[in-house]
């Protein structure tokens, strides 16, 4: 979310030691303790009678993701400027994020109530601010916040595109096809309900429908055929893509994103060239800029102009890529053997980019772990959970860390943690489940997790392996071997084949097993994995 404003100076102190909260918070920001900062802020927030101090306190914590002290300064600052639709912005995100749904209905509402346009208008504006949010909580918010307007268009279109943002393709289509019906001529829902029968799976019914709206009409609207352009791009259909694309670009010149998806187009065809000089252009233009920055940085990568890859991966410091661009600036210099600079590069990084301070917590984790400093490693990897203890991915990114240490215990309890706070999330119970079978004795728990996680999601070849991999330790190996080979028709990949070939030598099916072998280096020749297993069938080789 890009709501907010920059952080400015803290206003100044007016009561009750606000002064030493104040201060300490300047001296844990020039430390880099961000998060007692963040503490401190908060405390100054509460004592203080100044709505500035709040305001402060809550923008910093909420630019570092601090969710809980966020919330805190925020419910302050609206006690002290009641007037402020900023503050109450910040209360309603800020309790959305801390899992309030209610509360962050009522303060929505509230917002909903001030000023013009219509409520049920003023929802489609709110779609900026919830789109960056937790999908499931948003797409619940959304539902309760357009309930009353059943007969709106713009509720309906609202609901549909944070339905779609949560994986629900069918109330997605089922909203947007009724604002269709009580808007016809309002072009976005029926792009939407063609988007909705695409994430649905239907993906010739969603380019018929969408190619209907170019083609009933005289003068076709440049969105239809960009979008048009983009669902031929997903089926692989990429001249036909580019056709759309010109057409506009011909009755359009000066379209950003149209020349963005015409630079994409070329990017993907390896038309590298013509695709350079699209993003030139774009860059030029002003617009897409972050795009346009990566994706030069991407063809400079590609051609080995690392120097020149490097400075444009620098300068994407906002949007999707962020994340992607400095990270491959630390594997560009680490390649270098500048291993020491890849670690500042992110560091410096996440200093001045607060957004991404965690993310570049884990990158420098996970530089510090290829190198086997593991140790070093840990110690990012605590930073990241204390920044974000709500955070499922972070600290399981620790557990698995654990697990390459060798302390199975350690890991085991991080990940016990991770079932015990998430216990419907198959992510950690698959991580829980996999480790107990393949480091621990406690099969059966292991397959009671295991095929919990597989309820939950039922075509991840990740769980299915992990459903195979238990059953063979177990020693039931035919039904071990046919889940493994489900999980690889699912998704190629050197741990699924090792697993598969482990069976079939326990099986005593050797020349099989060594096929599949053979089969899987020419995939994957670098894969420790296989070596391991090339030690065991042909020690001597």
């Amino acid at each position: 979310m890009t709501f907010f404003l920059p952080i400015s100076p803290p206003a100044a102190a007016d009561d009750d030691g606000v002064s030493e909260y104040l201060t300490a918070a300047e001296e844990a920001i020039s430390e880099g303790d961000y998060l007692r900062a963040s503490s401190e802020y908060a405390n100054a927030a509460q004592r203080s009678s100044s709505a500035e101090v709040a305001q402060e306190a809550t923008r910093f914590a909420h630019n570092y993701s601090f969710d809980k002290d966020a919330l805190k300064s925020a419910k302050r600052w609206v006690k002290l400027d009641k007037t402020s639709d900023e503050a109450l912005l910040y209360l309603a995100i800020s309790e959305l994020r801390n899992g309030d749904i209610r509360g962050s209905r009522n303060s929505f509402r509230k917002i909903l109530e001030r000023g013009e346009p219509p409520a049920d208008k003023r929802l489609v504006s709110l779609l900026r601010f919830l789109s960056d949010e937790d999908p499931q909580d948003a797409d619940a918010l959304m539902r309760q916040l357009s309930s009353p307007y059943k007969d709106s268009a713009y509720a309906n279109y609202a609901a549909a595109v944070l339905a779609l943002y949560a994986g629900d393709s069918d109330e997605a289509a089922a909203r947007s096809k009724l604002a269709t019906e009580l808007k016809p001529d309002w072009l976005e829902p029926h792009l939407l309900y063609a988007r909705s029968l695409l994430m649905g799976g239907d993906q010739d019914a969603a380019i018929d429908y969408t190619a209907r709206l170019v083609g009933d009409t005289a003068d076709p609207d440049p969105e239809a055929r960009l979008e048009l352009a983009v669902m031929y791009l997903s089926a692989g259909r990429d001249d036909d893509a580019l056709s759309q694309v010109n057409q506009v670009l011909l009755e359009q010149p000066n379209r950003s994103d149209a020349l963005r998806l015409m630079a994409i187009i070329n990017f993907r065809l390896e038309n590298l060239d013509a695709a350079w000089q699209d993003f030139e252009d774009l860059l030029a233009s002003g617009h897409y800029t972050m795009d346009a920055l990566y994706y030069m940085a991407r063809i400079a990568d590609h051609r080995g102009e690392y120097q020149r890859a490097i400075a444009l991966y620098v300068k994407v410091i906002d949007g999707d890529n962020a994340v992607a661009s400095q990270r491959r600036v630390g594997g560009i210099l680490a390649e270098q053997d500048k291993f020491d600079d890849a670690l500042r590069h992110l560091e410096d990084f996440g200093s001045k980019h607060p957004a991404y301070a965690v993310e570049m917590f884990q990158a420098q984790a996970q530089f510090l772990a290829s190198e086997d400093r593991f140790d070093e490693a840990l110690e990012y990897f605590d930073l990241a959970v204390a920044y974000r203890p709500d955070s499922e991915g972070t600290l399981l990114g620790k557990g698995e860390l654990l697990l390459r240490m060798d302390r199975v215990d350690d890991s085991i309890s991080v990940y016990r943690e991770a079932v015990s706070r998430w216990p419907d999330s198959a992510m950690s119970l698959n991580a829980l489940g996999y480790t107990l079978a393949d480091r621990t004795d406690k099969h059966k728990e292991a397959e009671k997790l295991i095929k919990k996680a597989l309820k939950l999601d039922p075509e991840s070849p990740a769980i299915i392996d992990s459903y195979g991999w238990v059953l063979y330790r177990q020693g039931r190996y035919e039904k071990a071997l046919a889940e493994l080979e489900r999980a690889y028709q699912f998704m190629e990949d050197p741990e699924i084949a090792s697993h598969i070939i482990e069976v079939l030598l326990a099986m005593g099916r050797e020349p099989e097993a060594v096929e599949r072998l053979t089969d899987a280096e020419e995939l994957w020749p670098e894969s420790p994995l296989l070596e391991r297993i090339r030690e065991q069938v042909a020690p001597d080789e």
